[in-house]
This record gives C-alpha cells, sequence and structure tokens, in this order.
C-alpha cells in the first residue's frame, strides 16, 4: 500500500497540471454534494416500518376503535415513537429544516409574482361554484380613474402579468383586511379602505384578465373597483389602523373611554390621527364625537353590533361610517397597548415542566407569543431556534428542565418524553392547514413560503407521506401517555381567543387578569405571521392524500370523543 503511494505522489510531483485536475475535481465533487443536499434536505421524519395491527391497537388504547384502522399511510409509521431514534445522530435543527436552502433564479422570479399554478386556478373560476362564491364576497362598483401619482386605491399592490384574476385580487386583499379592490391594465390589483378618484364611463375598463378570458381586469389608467364582503371585519384595515367593528356605547363614557374631542368634519383620518398623537389604542367614532381609551371589561369589544346600526357617513368621509351617539365605530390605531409587554423570568424555580405540545405547522410559536403576553413569563423550548430568540422568545437559550420559564414548546410524540412533562396543553390544528404551514416553515423559513418548485416537485409529495401519519399518532400519543392534558384547538383559538387563552393561562397556574387578556387580543399577531399575498391559488393535496388525510382525522376525532372531549372542529372536513 505504502509503494503505490509512493508512486502516486511521485507521478503527481512528475506532472503539476495532473495535480490541479485532481484537485478541481474533488471540489467541483463536493460541491454536487453539498448543492444535492441543499436541495434535497434530511428527511423530517424517518421511517420505521410497523405493522398495521401494532397502530390499531395503539389507536384503541388512546380512546379510538380499532376498527376501520387500516391507514394507507400509517404501516410506515410507529405510534409511540419518539421524535429521536436512538441511532439517530442528525441535530432537531437540521431535521426540522433549518439548514439553508437555495432558490434557482427562475424559482425566485416565479414566487415574486405569485406564480403558483394559476392556469389550473384559472380554469376553477370558470365553474358555477367559484362565480358564485365570488359574487357573495363582493360587489362590483364601477370604473375608476387612476394615475401613478395619486393612486385611487392606496393600499397594497401586487401584479401579475400572466395569470391575474379578479378573484385572485379580491382574495389578496380581503386577506389583508382591505375594503376595496380594484384591478388596472389586466394584471395589477390595487386595495384600499376608500376610493380617492373620480367615477368614469364603463367603457373606458376594456381589459381582459390575464388569468382569466371574458372577465374585465380595468384598463390604462382605468380600475375596475369591487367593495369587498369582508368574511372577518375585524381584520379591515384603514390606512395604518385596523378596523374592530360597531359597538353599543359604553355605561360609563368617561370612565371606558376617557378622552373626547369634538369633531364637526369628522372623518376616520382625523379620530385615529387624534387618538395616536394622544397615545391611546382605540379610537371611537360616535357621529361628531372622537374617543380615544383602551379595551377594558368596561368596554372590551367582544360584544359586536350589527355594522348597520353605525352607518352614518362622516361629514368629511364620502364613503366611510362615523357612527352615532349610541354606536360606537371603532378602530385600533397603531399605538402599541404596552399593559402586557412586560416578560421575564419565572421568579422561583418551578416545580413543574408543562409542555405546549402541538404537531409542527400548528401554531406552537403563536401560542407561546399569546401566553408569554398573557402571562408575563417567557416561554422555553425543547429545542433551540436563533430566529426565535432574536424575535424575543428569550427562554430559548434555557435548558427545557431549568424551571425558569411557565411551559415549554415540544413536538414530540414518544412515550417517554411524554411522561417527562407533569401537564400539557395540546394545540390540535386542522392537517391540512398544519402540513402546508410546516412545509411553508421547512423551505422558506418561520414566515416565507417554499417556492413553487417544491410544491409541484417530489418534496410535496413525500412529505405528505412521511408527516399525514405524524399528525394523528401525535395527538394519540399525548392523549395516550400525557399525565394531564388541555386540548386546545387552534381554531377555537383564533375564533375565541379570549376565552381559549384564558383556559391555557389557568392551567399554567397563573391568574388570568382580564385586562392583560383584552391587551393581548390587541397585540396578538405577533412577528411569525405569513401574509396572504403569496398563499396557493390551487389546492395541492392529491384526491389519494385526501383520502389518507380523511382517515387520520377521523381516527383523532374518535380518540377525542373517547376520552369525553370536544371532536374536531367541522372545518376539518368535508374536502
Amino acid at each position: 500500500m505504502a509503494k503505490l503511494w509512493f508512486k502516486f505522489q511521485r507521478y503527481v510531483r512528475r506532472k503539476p497540471v495532473r495535480f490541479f485536475t485532481f484537485l478541481v475535481l474533488y471540489l467541483t465533487a463536493g460541491s454536487l454534494v453539498f448543492l444535492h443536499a441543499g436541495f434535497v434536505g434530511q428527511p423530517a421524519v424517518p421511517q420505521n416500518q410497523a405493522s398495521a395491527a401494532a397502530i390499531a391497537a395503539a389507536a384503541a388504547a388512546a380512546g379510538a376503535p380499532a376498527e376501520g384502522a387500516e391507514l394507507p399511510f400509517l404501516e410506515d409509521w410507529h405510534l409511540g415513537r419518539g421524535f429521536r431514534d436512538a441511532g439517530e445522530t442528525l441535530s432537531l435543527a437540521r431535521r426540522y429544516g433549518h439548514g439553508p436552502w437555495f432558490k434557482g433564479k427562475d424559482g425566485m422570479e416565479r414566487a415574486k409574482l405569485g406564480d403558483y399554478g394559476g392556469g389550473a386556478w384559472s380554469r376553477a373560476l370558470k365553474g358555477r361554484a367559484v362565480r358564485e362564491k365570488e359574487e357573495e364576497r363582493a360587489k362590483y362598483i364601477g370604473c375608476y380613474l387612476d394615475n401613478t401619482q395619486s393612486r385611487a386605491l392606496r393600499g397594497v399592490s401586487f401584479f401579475d402579468y400572466k395569470k391575474m384574476t379578479v378573484f385572485r385580487c379580491q382574495d389578496n386583499c380581503a386577506e389583508r383586511g382591505y375594503l376595496y379592490a380594484g384591478l388596472e391594465f389586466g394584471a395589477e390589483c390595487y386595495c384600499g379602505h376608500k376610493i380617492q378618484a373620480a367615477n368614469v364611463s364603463e367603457a373606458e375598463c376594456d381589459m381582459e384578465c390575464k388569468g382569466e378570458r371574458g372577465s374585465l381586469c380595468g384598463g390604462a389608467n382605468r380600475l375596475s373597483v369591487y367593495r369587498l364582503q369582508l368574511a372577518q371585519e375585524s381584520a379591515r384595515r384603514y390606512g395604518s389602523a385596523v378596523f374592530r367593528g360597531c359597538f353599543r356605547r359604553p355605561g360609563n363614557l368617561s370612565l371606558a373611554l376617557p378622552v373626547t374631542a369634538a369633531m364637526p368634519n369628522m372623518s376616520v383620518d382625523k379620530c385615529v390621527d387624534f387618538c395616536t398623537e394622544k397615545e391611546y389604542p382605540l379610537a371611537a367614532l360616535a357621529g361628531t364625537e372622537c374617543h380615544c381609551g383602551f379595551p377594558t371589561t368596561r368596554f372590551p369589544l367582544h360584544e359586536r353590533e350589527d355594522e348597520q346600526l353605525c352607518a352614518q357617513k362622516c361629514s368629511a368621509e364620502e364613503f366611510e361610517s362615523c357612527g352615532t351617539p349610541s354606536y360606537f365605530i371603532v378602530y385600533q390605531t397603531q399605538v402599541q397597548d404596552n399593559r402586557c409587554m412586560d416578560r421575564r423570568f419565572l421568579p422561583a424555580k418551578s416545580k413543574q415542566l408543562i409542555a405546549l405540545a402541538s404537531f409542527p405547522g400548528a401554531g406552537n410559536t403563536w401560542a407561546r407569543h399569546l401566553i408569554e403576553l398573557a402571562t408575563g413569563f417567557y416561554t422555553g423550548s425543547y429545542y433551540f431556534d436563533g430566529s426565535l430568540y432574536n424575535k424575543g422568545f428569550k427562554g430559548e437559550r434555557d435548558h427545557w428542565r431549568s424551571g425558569r420559564t411557565i411551559c415549554i414548546k415540544t413536538h414530540e410524540s414518544g412515550q417517554k418524553e411524554i411522561e417527562a412533562f407533569d401537564a400539557a396543553i395540546l394545540l390540535i390544528r386542522n392537517p391540512y392547514k398544519a402540513l402546508m404551514a410546516e412545509f411553508n416553515r421547512k423551505y422558506g423559513g418561520h414566515i416565507g413560503f417554499a417556492a413553487h418548485a417544491h410544491w409541484k416537485g417530489k418534496e410535496w409529495p413525500e412529505f405528505v407521506r412521511n408527516y399525514a401519519p405524524w399528525w394523528a399518532t401525535h395527538t394519540l400519543d399525548w392523549l395516550k401517555f400525557g399525565k394531564k392534558v388541555l386540548v386546545v384547538h387552534f381554531e377555537d383559538l383564533k375564533r375565541d381567543l379570549f376565552a381559549q387563552l384564558g383556559r391555557m393561562v389557568r392551567l399554567l397556574g397563573v391568574a388570568a387578569r382580564e385586562d392583560r387578556l383584552l391587551c393581548v387580543e390587541s397585540q396578538k399577531d405577533g412577528n411569525f405571521k405569513r401574509s396572504g399575498l403569496r398563499k396557493l391559488e390551487y389546492d395541492p393535496y392529491t384526491a389519494d392524500m385526501q383520502r389518507t388525510i380523511q382517515a387520520y382525522i377521523k381516527l383523532v376525532d374518535a380518540a377525542l370523543r373517547g376520552r369525553n372531549l370536544t371532536g374536531v372542529p367541522e372545518d376539518y372536513y368535508p374536502r
């Protein structure tokens, strides 16, 4: 062997060019391996062969019926398995896909334009059901003048010169909480809260939408404008302010809203600006009076009234309502409600470890944000994520057994890991939404998005095959091995944050102050909410995937009901 090595060295010394050739080939091979690892990544969930009979038995032990437990993907999944195997050497960070991901030039350009299968979506729009949905959520109000120096709609805008559709523009503006959506030049979409331009002849909006034949998307410097019927009126924005709704005048006005100003020429801008200047988070319009204050038990903003009761036009506004002396239109200003912003570590080491357990993509980071605001104490983590630490989750760096944090984030689902905790909040989310959220996080970061190539390539089917069964087994394991488990559905937390967060705080052993919970409601989004502007415009789930996931949903629903708990929300199915 030594003789061969000596001959090789002498050969290379005599021919330096050959040496450099070998070096270049070596570096090239290493680079290719590195790039391949970046694109393909480590398998998020290791494969493990387990019999369907074992799965059915475990499901039955968790409270689900054994019959009908033959699920297409579960033969590759072991129910009692923890997140880490004894033979694994990869770090959790790499396993979760926190490593670098490389995007090609074409992928970046497609992401910028929001190119997510618009052709298929355009064809789907021609269906009757989708058109009925469009008519329900938006009303066409006319063609309006527009120019680049002074836009008619001055909110968010985006463009797609290949696949713009009327519904796409409406959907994106509604997602951002705007009241109006306007399409221009066949491919441009503008959002806003009021139309600041004149109405023109319908004949001037004559350009066909780039992604939808037969539909008009404005013209040259002309907007086809729709008024949106927002599904979530509380998400409506007015400039930098957020619309909260129409509310009855509180009983003791001077205590509920301590600052008042008369405004004969009332407008939303004037009242919002006034309350912002006075450093109050709420601006309440009452005809010709503007009131400012905080959400409190005297004015909690929980009993919304029909908006028509507040439909008195502003004296200085053509399109907006300014409320009445009896019914107030309320906006949330950009002033931060600091009553719930203080956070610290526990003053004394906790005697019990409480898990905040969830399947990845189920909203664990958002729930941590809510808990920290509601309790004033940092949450911890079974792992370490530098990006979360840098965004203010200071408990991220503590060891999960330190006892200094109010609860500990975990995605673990093995018996040993679960039994290490004294109690748990189990957060469950619709698997269709959770899988897509985790796929976006895995390939795009906490607030980024997976590229079009990932959705259309082999990554998405492989991801669903590996992760979908874990969604079911994660819940079943916590129901089976957890000592004291509080089940919270992500959808219920979004719909009724005040009540659900109160339940979570009580399990954590902290007195739930109502004013602090009301403050959390106004600060609920946090720093890790994805924009709706780049959401997929087609359903990535095949028929086979849907049948499989539906079986898992039924299994989890049966397990919950078997323990006298509320089953999964109705919107989990049908698809």
